[in-house]
């Protein structure tokens, strides 16, 4: 009796990565333990691994020891607070993306780092928050980010991703009160961030 071995089919080629746009342009919601924010941002592709990147900011910052109370008639008070505390950075940086091979195009997982300047906007608590800038001081600090996201689906045109990222600025002159008494040269704060733009 005989019998033949059956021949070793060929190994399906891997399907290649899909191509993306170079640009992407959008927005990003921040949040916070100081609260939410509101930014924007632009991309530029330079490989399958790398992109540059520019974006701005607007958040509020709270000092650690800030606890919120409401009263009576449902305003918000902070006992000790002198005030409120505004950061506007501005960073330039890369994202590098991981496990390019491993996981599908579906789920784009990338480290990021970014740097430069902020500027941090202080406003009198005991003022009402819109004629509170009429009181404002401004300062200027020099730092930057880095973060851990990831960019999800397979579409060519809209872009929508998540990311972690702590910041850290340094006053270059200076110094914030945030509570009565209690002041600070230099910030740090963690922000889980929502992306949603578009890719052209």
């Amino acid at each position: 009796m005989f019998t033949y071995g059956q021949k070793i089919g060929e190994i399906a080629p891997e399907k290649p990565l899909v191509e993306f746009p170079e640009n992407a342009w959008g927005a990003d919601l921040l949040f916070s333990d100081g609260g939410f924010g509101l930014g924007t941002f632009y991309r530029k592709n330079y490989s399958t691994k790398i992109d540059g990147f520019i974006n701005f900011s607007i958040s509020e910052s709270k000092n650690e020891r800030e606890f919120e109370y409401f009263d009576y008639y449902g305003r918000s008070i902070v006992i000790g607070k002198k005030n409120r505390v505004f950061l506007l950075p501005i960073n330039v940086g890369v994202n590098y993306r991981l496990f390019e091979n491993e996981l599908t195009d579906n789920l784009r997982p990338y480290i990021s780092i970014g740097v430069g300047p902020t500027i941090i906007i202080s406003t009198p608590y005991k003022e009402e928050f819109f004629s509170s800038f009429k009181h404002a001081n401004s300062f200027f600090a020099a730092g930057g980010y880095i973060g851990f996201g990831a960019d999800f689906g397979l579409s060519t045109t809209n872009l929508l991703g998540l990311s972690m990222r702590y910041y850290y600025m340094k006053f270059l002159s200076g110094e914030v009160e945030h509570m009565d008494g209690r002041f600070k040269n230099e910030i740090g704060a963690f922000y889980l961030t929502l992306n949603i733009g578009i890719m052209y």
